[in-house]
């Protein structure tokens, strides 16, 4: 087999043509007889027993050319293709343009290939950083939340029901006379305003006192989940059974010593200060990093073949049905429970996709002009780390991982840390 031409027929695109002579083809169209004799069967001769002229006279000339051709793809077409100086992006589309037994064959292959990306100004990206004040109210959030977590419910029983209580009920729903399926419930718990409950049920029960028997009448939502009761009107018949009311511990030295390590209130709220401006500061980097990362992305304006954001999708599916597999749930159930198709599924993944294929493009080719390489011993370090985590050898992992792929990977990582270390942040106030 022979490379004939090669023709750049779009920005992405490469056409090429090889030949393949009439002595190549035979040899290939006589392989695939001698594979496929063995099950030939034809009247008046043994199975594994039909000569291929007589094969070829009662099931036509070309009857071994698929297998020959198919042949002639896998033992030298593919190869040819990973030698050329270009890189393929999706399965190349092959065609046998030409086949004869006398001339040989002519395949026209189209080819899909890597975009070449052009990248500048990575090195200094300027974007806002914004820093966050840690103030002496988010300190008293963090007491408040401690409170709260050691709050206790005491009951109430000198007053009518107010918003933010705690009440328990017996209720049942009625559509006119006739109780309905769900409406019914005995010694319920229900926090005043939580919206637990249809549109105006809880502010119905405000006002009244234990062992008050009383309606509520509520119109079901529209969009209601159920459709028989959207849109209805129903009575409740209610009964106010308790009222609690959550008791917040005092926030003095006491109650830390009781609740935390630390001997005073002013010591918690220093270490809780400390932790949350750990905390943002942590948060700011974090956004600050992304935005140089967004900004990076943004610097990628080069025709992208569709097909690598397609593949990106598939790469992005699975991991998401791996993830539910783990969890018990397959992805036909969870498209069920979130009335999504599989192409609804696919195009919420498309922007990321993108945004994904733009970077991997733009660091590869940040990672060539800087000549960034890996050494030996980082290799190394990456595939221990690697075998550590899954219980494997590193022997196993270089088995099943493809190498070359894995230190472009480590090649990447380099050039996206280059590209932070020399962003450039624009302080600004929250």
């Amino acid at each position: 087999m022979s490379l004939k031409s090669t023709t750049r027929t779009d920005v992405n695109t490469v056409e090429l043509v090889f030949e393949v002579t009439a002595e190549e083809f035979e040899a290939a169209v006589e392989k695939a007889y001698q594979k496929a004799k063995k099950h030939i069967s034809l009247p008046g001769f043994r199975k594994g027993k039909v000569s291929r002229k007589m094969a070829e006279a009662r099931m036509g000339e070309g009857v071994f050319y698929e297998d020959a051709l198919n042949a002639l793809i896998n033992a030298e077409l593919t190869p040819a293709l990973m030698e050329a100086d270009f890189t393929l992006v999706d399965r190349p589309q092959v065609e046998a343009e030409k086949v004869s037994k006398e001339e040989g064959v002519v395949f026209k292959v189209l080819c899909i290939t890597k975009p070449e990306i052009e990248i500048s100004d990575y090195k200094g990206i300027k974007v806002q950083k914004v820093v966050k004040t840690v103030t002496d109210a988010d300190v008293d959030a963090q007491v408040e939340t401690l409170r709260q977590r050691n709050a206790r419910l005491v009951s109430v029983d000198d007053r009518a029901a107010q918003m933010d209580d705690e009440v328990n009920i017996d209720f049942e729903g009625f559509f006119g006379e006739e109780a309905f399926e769900g409406g019914k419930g005995t010694g319920f718990p229900l926090r005043l305003g939580s919206g637990q409950f249809i549109p105006g049920f809880e502010e119905q029960i405000v006002g009244k006192n234990i062992g008050d028997e009383f309606d509520v009448t509520v119109t079901f939502p529209e969009n209601y989940q159920m459709e028989d009761y959207a849109g209805k009107e129903a009575v409740f018949k209610c009964k106010l059974n308790g009222i609690t009311v959550e008791e917040l511990p005092e926030a003095d030295d006491a109650f830390i010593q009781d609740s935390t390590e630390f001997e005073t209130l002013e010591a918690f709220k220093a270490d809780a200060k400390t932790k949350l401006e750990e905390a943002a500061e942590r948060e700011t980097q974090i956004a600050f990093d992304n935005a140089v990362i967004e900004a990076l992305i943004a610097k990628v304006d080069a025709p992208i073949p569709n097909c690598m954001f397609e593949h990106r999708i598939d790469t992005l599916v699975e991991n998401f049905e791996n993830m539910l597999s783990q969890q018990g749930m397959s992805l036909d159930l969870y498209l069920q429970y979130t009335g999504m198709s599989i192409d609804d599924f696919r195009d919420s993944n498309r922007d990321r996709a993108v945004s994904e294929v733009k970077l991997r493009l733009a660091l590869e080719k940040i990672a060539e002009l800087e000549n960034l390489e890996v050494s030996e011993e980082e290799i190394d370090k990456g595939l221990e780390e690697i075998a550590t985590a899954n219980n494997m050898s590193v022997a196993d992992v270089k088995r099943r991982i493809p190498m070359a792929d894995y230190i472009l990977d480590l090649r990447v990582t380099k050039a996206i840390e280059l590209v932070k270390e020399n962003a450039v942040a624009e302080e600004a106030a929250e």
